[in-house]
């Protein structure tokens, strides 16, 4: 999702796959050929300034958007992008780049609850996501963690965010990541949104135990009135309506 991880990620995307969740609010469907779809972005401090009324004017309807990374980097621009997108009317949600080989979870749980991804039922906020995906970084594609450890990581990160919050977070993956280093771990679908990210034209297979998925992020260099050069285009599995539930935890 951060341009620091882009040419990796260029490699990766032919086969990649994200996948969304099972939770009660969210829609049970199969993918965007058996319910209404609705589109939206995510965005960082890589897309510059964002004139959000045209991307809202344009069709957009949600944007997820850089908050943090590990335990000390803030994204830039969130500030003004997380204000300008809600008063634009852009439903938005906050995300964090997870460092598993940094850090405990619960520690980076904390650090973007109180940075940016807090949550209120105010029709237009989504609970926070976790990045979670291969490592940009030294340490190993799995960020040298047995697939007990990364399930532990996962699961003390996820925990502490439902305390600080009140929300089940919502949690950005690919398919061969997610199965490799966690071991094809299917416990967080029953409740927690999987946001599927594999450019393609389809979504293709889901982590393992992931029902469906509740938003997709299907292409890296799509094009929006507002922002300038290429930005990550992904979908809602669902309309608007179902999409503001959500945001209100209804």
């Amino acid at each position: 999702m951060t341009r620091t991880r882009f040419s990796l990620r260029r490699l990766l995307a032919a086969g990649l796959t994200v996948a969304a969740t099972a939770a009660a609010a969210l829609v049970a469907t199969a993918g965007p050929a058996a319910a209404a779809t609705t589109p939206g972005i995510d965005v960082s401090r890589y897309q510059g300034s964002i004139n959000w009324t045209s991307v809202k004017n344009s069709g957009i309807q949600f944007a997820f958007i850089k908050a943090t990374e590990g335990t000390s980097y803030k994204d830039a621009n969130f500030n003004s992008n997380y204000t300008n997108a809600y008063n634009a009317g852009v439903i938005r949600g906050a995300y964090h780049f997870a460092r598993p080989n940094i850090s405990g979870g619960a520690t980076q749980a904390d650090y973007l609850a109180s940075n940016g991804g807090a949550w209120s039922a105010d029709s237009r906020t989504l609970p926070a996501a976790l990045d979670i995906e291969a490592n940009p970084y030294s340490g190993g594609y799995c960020y040298g963690k047995t697939t007990s450890g990364m399930r532990t990581w996962i699961s003390d990160f996820l925990s502490r965010y439902k305390s600080r919050t009140g929300r089940y977070a919502v949690i950005y993956t690919t398919t061969s990541w997610w199965n490799q280093c966690t071991g094809s771990w299917t416990a967080p679908w029953a409740n927690h949104p999987l946001w599927l990210a594999r450019w393609s034209s389809t979504p293709g297979s889901l982590p393992a135990g992931a029902p469906v998925w509740s938003f997709w992020q299907y292409t890296s260099s799509g094009s929006v009135s507002g922002i300038s050069g290429n930005v990550d285009r992904n979908y809602w599995n669902g309309d608007r309506t179902r999409l503001v539930a959500l945001a209100n935890n209804t």
